[in-house]
């Protein structure tokens, strides 16, 4: 029998409410099928099945809001039968004289001094969830807006990266007069649904110099850091009703700047609607955050831990730049560097920088 438990789609990730099961008892199903969409603070997300198998039962209810690791539903292996009676797991009792309280409520309720014992749980069987002590914190009841659910979660993620994230910075102007002539070339004759922005050719850039740089491209976890074969590269994406997402296109560094910007499309309209996938969430090794259209000239982003480094780009402007000798004035971009003192240093740093600011003036190489 293979058991299916709610997991974390996402590091600060503490309970999920199933909004809807994709299969029914009896269905068949392979390793990747859709078992079942789970809301979580950030989004509504798929959760997939790491077997092949039969679906035995279904052990909880749509609308219901579990903590992580929750019994879900059981599946038989191939070839398995079921047993004539198989009983239903029973409720998980309260610990005598201590209130059932998740680990991570627990963390938090010490970090912001919340007495357990005043607080009513709200998950299963009474449980104190990380959202009951965020609340009884701010002195405010439950709140059911998304956006002041996901600003909360960016609030607690950002916190922890500062707290325990050895940041540094490096700046760099880049001029983007062979980008730009690079653009009106490749967007000539394509129409104005599918032309490339140049946000997609500073993705690329990073992609391809990450691919190069490794210390930059990876998790940080227990301790030590783990560099990633591919670059899953996540976009800072601001949604209609406040907050922030940040989902990875995977493996940027193999595709052309037309299949990432075609990429960046969909993840943009899928993360306004709530339909992203589990791994465009949790898989991100390292991110952009581009605040250009808004008007700002540079960005001191920080790291979305587990994550080690993370680039902003500002506004592309015509500023004054010597080239040749000569005083001329051409299109550039501010490009800031965030990363994990405990995983690079300052000389990596800028070689990383370098080769980005190198990848934006060959546009055109494969």
């Amino acid at each position: 029998m293979i058991e299916m438990k709610l997991p974390a789609l996402g590091a600060d990730m503490d309970e999920g409410k199933l909004l809807e099961w994709r299969v029914h008892p009896g269905q068949v199903v392979h390793k990747g099928d859709i078992l079942a969409v789970v809301d979580t603070a950030k989004a509504a997300l798929d959760v997939e099945s790491w077997h092949d198998g039969t679906v035995a039962e279904l052990l909880i209810e749509p609308g219901q809001t579990v903590p992580v690791g929750t019994l879900m539903a059981r599946l038989l292996e191939p070839g398995e039968t079921a047993p004539a009676h198989e009983p239903k797991p029973p409720a998980a009792p309260a610990t005598a004289g201590r209130r059932p309280v998740s680990p991570a409520a627990r963390r938090r309720a010490a970090e912001l001094g919340v007495a357990l014992d005043s607080l009513r749980g709200s998950g299963p069987d009474g449980v104190v969830t990380l959202r009951d002590v965020e609340q009884a914190a701010a002195g405010v009841a439950p709140a059911r807006d998304r956006s002041v659910e996901i600003r909360r979660t960016i609030a607690a993620v950002m916190v922890r990266s500062k707290r325990e994230v050895p940041h540094y910075y490096l700046s760099d102007d880049i001029p983007l007069a062979a980008a730009t002539d690079w653009l009106r070339e490749a967007n000539a004759g394509r129409p104005v649904a599918a032309r490339i922005l140049m946000a997609a050719l500073c993705l690329r850039a990073v992609a391809r110099a990450a691919q190069r740089h490794p210390t930059m491209n990876g998790h940080f976890v227990d301790g030590a850091f783990r560099p990633s074969a591919v670059v899953n590269l996540g976009v800072a994406i601001s949604l209609r009703g406040g907050g922030l997402l940040a989902p990875a296109i995977a493996g940027a560094e193999s595709k052309t700047t037309a299949e990432i910007m075609q990429a960046l499309a969909d993840l943009v309209a899928r993360a306004r609607s709530g339909t992203l996938r589990r791994e465009e969430v949790t898989d991100p090794t390292l991110t952009v955050s581009n605040l250009g259209d808004q008007g700002v000239r540079s960005v001191q982003p920080i790291i979305f831990a587990p994550q080690v480094a993370i680039i902003g780009f500002g506004l592309v402007s015509d500023r004054p730049w010597v080239l040749e000798g000569k005083l001329a004035v051409m299109p550039v971009v501010t490009a800031t560097l965030a990363a994990d003192h405990r995983v690079s240093d300052g000389h990596a740093g800028a070689r990383f920088l370098a080769e980005i600011g190198a990848n934006l003036q060959h546009p055109e190489a494969p």
